[in-house]
C-alpha cells in the first residue's frame, strides 16, 4: 500500500520545504510512501512498477575530496574516469556515508536530486532524458516523487553530460 496523502507526504521535510521554496508543493501530493524500504533503485522500480532506468539516482562523489552530485538512471553504473574527465579532477571516488549525509542532510538511499544542506555541483547523465517521467528519493529511503526529467534537471541546476559506463 503507498500513501499519496498530501499532509503526509512522506517525504523528508526538509525535501518538502525544499519543494515549497522551489514553487513545486503541488508534487507533495504526488509523492509515493511505501512500508518497505525502496533504497535501491531496484527495490524503488519494483514498488513502483516501472522500469529500472526510469528511477533516478543521486549519488555523491568526491572529485578531489569536493563532493558532486551526479543524477544516473536506475539502470546504469557512473563510470567514474569519464566523471574526473568532466570535471577536470585528478581523482574520483564514491563519497562515504557521513560525507553524503554531511552534504545533503540525507542518508544513502534516500538523497533526493536536490534540498541538499550544501549547494554541490550536479550532473546528471542524459540517459535520464530517454523518459517522460523518471522516480526520485524524497528524502528518506521510503518515498519516492514523480518528474519530467528535465525539470529534474532544471530544478537541480545540472549540466547535462555522458558519464555512465559504456556496456560492451
Amino acid at each position: 500500500m503507498t500513501t499519496t496523502d498530501s499532509t503526509h507526504s512522506g517525504a523528508h521535510p526538509r525535501f518538502a520545504a525544499a519543494l515549497d521554496e522551489l514553487g513545486l508543493g503541488e508534487l507533495r501530493g504526488r509523492i509515493r510512501r511505501f512500508p518497505d524500504a525502496t533504497r535501491t533503485a531496484a527495490e524503488a522500480a519494483a514498488a513502483i512498477g516501472c522500469e529500472l532506468s526510469e528511477i533516478c539516482k543521486s549519488l555523491i562523489f568526491a572529485a578531489d575530496t569536493v563532493p558532486v552530485l551526479v543524477l544516473m538512471d536506475g539502470s546504469s553504473r557512473v563510470d567514474l574516469e569519464r566523471v574526473r574527465q568532466e570535471l577536470g579532477a585528478e581523482k574520483v571516488t564514491r563519497a562515504k556515508a557521513d560525507v553524503v549525509r554531511e552534504t545533503t542532510g540525507y542518508a544513502i538511499g534516500g538523497v533526493p536530486p536536490f534540498g541538499h544542506l550544501t549547494r554541490t555541483r550536479v550532473l546528471a547523465d542524459r540517459s535520464l532524458l530517454q523518459h517522460d517521467v523518471v522516480w526520485a528519493a524524497a528524502g528518506n529511503p521510503h518515498a519516492v516523487f514523480p518528474m519530467t526529467p528535465e525539470d529534474l534537471v532544471a530544478h537541480a541546476g545540472a549540466t547535462l553530460v555522458d558519464v555512465r559506463e559504456q556496456t560492451s
